[in-house]
């Protein structure tokens, strides 16, 4: 599938800030089901630092806007050539051993609830039916639904509640994982996707669970299925914030406003 991609992150200061610091992991993934091309990022002011491919395969540059400003605004535009690869992470560089993504922090750490749910599912030696029917149970347990949590619900604070979006789906299915020994990581990215035949696109996330035998596959439990074509992979982390396409630091006393646009579109192939 061929996509274009539109994103646009708006900040605003009630006061100006008297600098930004800012680090983005906008780059798409470097792997086999996936080819960026002409891939764009601006940053309204900003001055581009140093980029750098960290342990994790992910592409991640500094940024630097100095006030005083009142607001900054960070576009990216590109293309991306996509390829269902049945959910399996192939062809990806990285340098970090699986096995540190068994280890949980806070919006991924486990009460009673997870634990038990972890455990609910047996009958099988198999480490990918494994997988999925622990996605399929984050699925059935959390319902979709935006606005009932916050950036910084916890996955066992969205168990309980019964509700939630991708981000409380990515930490709860992480958080099962490493409870039954496979290591697990939150997954940022873009979904092109429709519903009810009308474009509903959006950044999202999903969960990449370490396979014997395989690799990384992601599970995508807020949709009940393994990433395809439809979904681009920008960067990985132990959680949300790990992962964070944006991450940085305001010099200033102001309050801080928010405004994200991103548009995915299928171009004629």
């Amino acid at each position: 599938m061929k996509l274009r991609i539109s994103h646009e992150t708006v900040y605003r200061y009630d006061r100006p800030i008297r600098n930004l610091v800012q680090s983005l992991r906008l780059t798409p993934s470097v792997f086999e089901g996936q080819k960026t091309h002409d891939w764009q990022i601006d940053v309204s002011g900003g001055v581009r630092g140093p980029g750098f491919r960290d342990g994790a395969g992910d592409w991640i540059e500094g940024w630097t806007v100095r006030g005083p400003v009142d607001e900054v605004t960070v576009r990216i535009a590109g293309r991306v050539d996509t390829r269902d690869m049945a959910g399996v992470l192939r062809g990806h560089r990285e340098a970090i051993h699986p096995l540190t993504y068994l280890r949980n922090t806070a919006a991924t750490m486990p009460d009673p609830g997870l634990r038990d749910l972890a455990h609910s599912v047996t009958g099988t030696a198999d480490s990918l039916d494994l997988a999925h029917r622990l996605s399929a149970q984050i699925s059935d347990r959390i319902a979709f639904r935006p606005g009932v949590t916050q950036s910084g619900t916890t996955a066992a604070q969205a168990l309980a509640l019964g509700e939630g979006v991708c981000q409380d789906h990515t930490h709860a299915l992480a958080s099962l994982a490493r409870l039954r020994g496979m290591p697990a990581r939150y997954v940022s990215g873009y979904l092109h996707s429709t519903v009810d035949g009308q474009a509903d696109d959006a950044a999202h996330a999903w969960t990449e669970i370490h396979v014997e035998g395989l690799g990384w596959v992601g599970f995508d439990a807020a949709n009940r299925c393994c990433p395809d074509e439809r979904y681009v992979r920008l960067g990985s982390g132990l959680d949300a914030a790990e992962a964070a396409p944006i991450r940085g630091v305001a010099l200033g006393s102001g309050s801080e406003q928010l405004d994200v646009r991103v548009r995915v579109e299928e171009m004629a192939q």
